[in-house]
């Protein structure tokens, strides 16, 4: 018997290559476009260990979880680092990159999170690519989190480095994601001994074996059910427009925001500002004396299925986080989470909450998400 997830005709490197033309269309980069056979930790790795080395000055630049681990790569590299550690509930400012790039001019590479999912940030690139172009720094930029939920342009950002997974807002698996090189971040990682070769974490090994070579044959067999997923994301972008679905996350988050906003009972968002929260996922604070996690479990017992996760951590007992990415970022899916929360915190501690304003609030800030 056949079965349409195992009986695959093997993937051709001129079907392989075809996907990194679509993935490099879908960034509007004109930069060779890798796609790497595993998590984004793959990558986002292998960019560190390929560029960093012992006479690296790098300024890592702290909004989450991965600020951190970059960080821990980077100094087993041998690399100086100097972090510049931002608030979780805010995000960093091109001013205080070139604040930290003018204080340290020695520093010649820059690792940044876009939007950071576990905390619900999203950090200006745009302004801070220009920044560190200006000092002459490289620049990797992690948008596993943002890509299709936000504007993403590393060509015009000035990003060297820029990571893309397909398990967020494109709405697909965590097994495979994707990289855009810049010509100068090719010339460092040759430049530099220490970069991995003949590693699973080289990216050298596909620019000197796949690109160059004229993508005519693979390094090894792809990951076929990841790549042809990985296919069917962009293809569902590009048939809905990137435009329009950058827009339904940004309603998502919106509507989220203005319902958490108006349900009482204690709930605000954790991000501070607007601005600083990612379209990917919204973060909550929860209710003074409520322990997220339990909230969280209660709201689930209720509705399994509903996007919603306690903060990681040390945020476990803080924080509450709305994951409206993927098919998620759907008016209904805020409506349900908004709900499932406010019967949780009211089944918990009996406090009031306004469900009827929160639908309302959340129904007008979708229909109307810059209001």
């Amino acid at each position: 018997m056949t079965h349409p997830l195992l009986d695959l005709t093997p993937l051709t490197a001129a079907h392989f290559a075809n996907i990194e033309r679509r993935v490099a269309a879908l960034l509007s980069t004109s930069q060779d476009v890798v796609i790497a056979q595993g998590e984004a930790l793959l990558p986002l790795e292998g960019c560190i260990r390929g560029v960093a080395g012992p006479d690296t000055t790098a300024l890592n630049v702290i909004t989450g979880p991965y600020g951190q681990t970059f960080g821990d790569w980077l100094r087993d590299c041998g690399a100086r680092v100097v972090d510049l550690a931002v608030p979780y509930d805010a995000a960093a400012r091109a001013a205080q990159v070139a604040e930290a790039l003018a204080e340290h001019p020695e520093i010649d590479f820059v690792s940044l999170v876009h939007a950071e999912a576990a905390t619900g940030n999203t950090n200006p690139v745009a302004e801070i690519g220009r920044v560190v172009r200006e000092h002459g720094a490289l620049l990797m930029v992690d948008a596993v989190a943002s890509v299709g939920a936000e504007p993403l342009l590393p060509d015009a950002w000035g990003v060297d480095l820029c990571v893309v997974g397909a398990q967020k807002a494109m709405g697909g698996p965590a097994g495979v994601s994707a990289v855009s090189v810049s010509e100068r971040a090719w010339q460092r990682m040759a430049a530099n001994p220490g970069a991995p070769r003949r590693s699973y974490l080289s990216l050298l090994d596909w620019k000197e074996r796949w690109i160059d070579a004229g993508r005519t044959a693979l390094l090894h067999a792809p990951a076929q059910l990841e790549m042809l997923a990985l296919q069917a994301c962009v293809e569902r972008i590009e048939d809905e427009g990137l435009e329009t679905v950058i827009g339904r996350h940004a309603r998502a988050a919106a509507a989220t925001r203005a319902g958490v906003t108006a349900i009482g009972g204690g709930f605000a968002p954790y991000v501070r500002e607007a601005r600083d929260a990612a379209p990917v996922a919204t973060t909550l604070r929860a209710p003074e004396g409520v322990d997220a996690s339990e909230l969280v479990a209660r709201a689930l017992a209720a509705d399994p299925v509903l996007p919603l996760v306690a903060g990681g951590g040390a945020l476990a007992k803080e924080m509450i986080r709305v994951n409206h990415y993927g098919t998620a970022a759907a008016g209904g899916t805020v409506h349900s989470c908004l709900a499932a929360l406010g019967a949780a915190l009211s089944d918990l501690t009996g406090r009031p909450v306004d469900l009827d304003a929160a639908r309302r609030a959340a129904t007008a800030a979708w229909e109307h998400p810059a209001a």
